[in-house]
């Protein structure tokens, strides 16, 4: 099987051209290895179904996973996650940021996507010059889970060893450099209370 593509890009003023052959490859159905304001996360487009259970497969997680969905502001949240007025706040206030909203999921996001017995999806606003440039590229939110694999405790956060492990199961491996190996502070909302349900890389006192 090829080797995935190994892209070395500018952590703060990443290169347009960088930018539109990673877009090109999400968009053909890739799955591709990028850097987030935490750890590293595996990444495809949000219609593309198979680059999604090829995801699945390397995470080994079961249909109760619960996807994001990396959004680039939350000008778009409303179109995949039920909020009202108080969540938005609270979610305004900590955005961009290292945190995972759970939210309920609207019509908008395949069933696929979804936590299947709780109907709720991941919503995140990272905090990353690159990935912010690759989603104003692919104008669409990107489907993601933190790049943790199978036995391991830890998200990865070395782009070298993450090539090494799985540089032949994806497509695409975008190095912005050595991360965090935190990954991201995930909170959940039930009838818009604030729940936090991993500590991770985002302050936690704004939700406890």
């Amino acid at each position: 099987m090829a080797h995935a593509q190994y892209i070395s890009i500018h952590p703060d003023n990443p290169q347009a051209r960088f930018v539109k052959q990673i877009g090109q490859i999400l968009n053909n159905g890739g799955v591709a290895v990028l850097p987030t304001d935490s750890a590293y996360a595996l990444c495809c487009m949000l219609e593309q179904k198979q680059a999604m259970e090829r995801i699945a497969r390397i995470r080994q997680v079961d249909k109760h996973h619960n996807f994001t969905l990396l959004c680039r502001d939350l000008s778009e949240i409303s179109t995949y996650a039920k909020i009202d007025n108080q969540v938005f706040r609270l979610l305004k206030n900590n955005t961009p940021g290292p945190y995972t909203f759970i939210l309920p999921a609207t019509k908008e996001v395949p069933r696929r996507m979804m936590n299947e017995r709780k109907k709720t999806i991941g919503i995140r606003v990272p905090k990353n010059a690159i990935l912010d440039a690759i989603i104003s590229e692919v104008n669409a939110p990107l489907m993601s889970s933190t790049l943790i694999l199978p036995d391991n405790d830890y998200a990865m956060s070395d782009p070298v060893s993450i090539n090494d492990a799985i540089g032949g199961i994806v497509d695409l491996i975008v190095d912005g450099g050595v991360l965090s190996p935190n990954p991201t502070t995930v909170v959940e909302f039930e009838e818009s209370i604030p729940k936090i349900v991993r500590y991770g890389a985002g302050d936690s006192s704004p939700f406890e």
